[in-house]
């Protein structure tokens, strides 16, 4: 009895995690439909709200947005945008920073969290997955020895939270896995080894 539980359990807790997260999401992206005006939502024209219209919505807005941004005028309006958004006292210190990490999390030609990577932490003898997000830079690396690497070692399992450490390059091992493959590893606890 308790070996078919445990089964089914394993069958039926990923299954129902995935669809809490997925409503989660749809209902958040939902919401982006309060933004319309009241007679362009589907309750004044069809007399019923119409799940997921607003995910379709957020994601046709991110790529328009993003498809007007390529262009020659699009780009100059993000250009406007960005100054007029840095001349704003207290919006000036949050918009940057959180910009500055968005382009190094997602822009393509950024390296952040391109490559796992093994590091003795927290001492000697203790080894962890780590992330590569560049070399130290500024007047850090006026302080540390000249082979360094930035790393990012995630806590588990919610790899979120972490550290920042800087290491020696030597002391870096690179692992042939992909991020998901060490965020999966990492999650996990160590209990979902990567596939070889």
């Amino acid at each position: 009895m308790k070996k078919y539980f445990i089964t089914g359990l394993l069958i039926w807790i990923p299954l129902v995690v995935t669809i809490w997260v997925l409503k989660l999401i749809f209902d958040f992206l939902d919401q982006s439909l309060l933004l319309l005006p009241i007679e362009f939502r589907t309750e004044s024209w069809l007399g019923v709200h119409i799940p997921g219209l607003g995910a379709i919505l957020t994601i046709g807005v991110v790529f328009g947005t993003g498809f007007l941004a390529t262009n020659f005028l699009g780009a100059q309006l993000v250009q406007v945008w960005h100054d007029l958004l840095h001349r704003i006292p207290v919006v000036n210190s949050i918009y940057s920073s959180v910009k500055q990490i968005s382009d190094t999390l997602f822009s393509s030609s950024g390296q952040a969290f391109r490559k796992a990577v093994l590091v003795q932490w927290p001492h000697e003898g203790a080894w962890t997955i780590a992330f590569l997000t560049g070399t130290p830079g500024g007047d850090v690396a006026n302080h540390v020895p000249p082979d360094c690497l930035s790393v990012y070692v995630p806590t588990t399992p919610n790899p979120t939270g972490g550290y920042f450490v800087i290491v020696k390059r030597t002391d870096v091992v690179e692992l042939d896995m992909t991020v998901d493959q060490a965020l999966k590893y990492i999650i996990s606890m160590g209990v979902v080894p990567p596939e070889k």
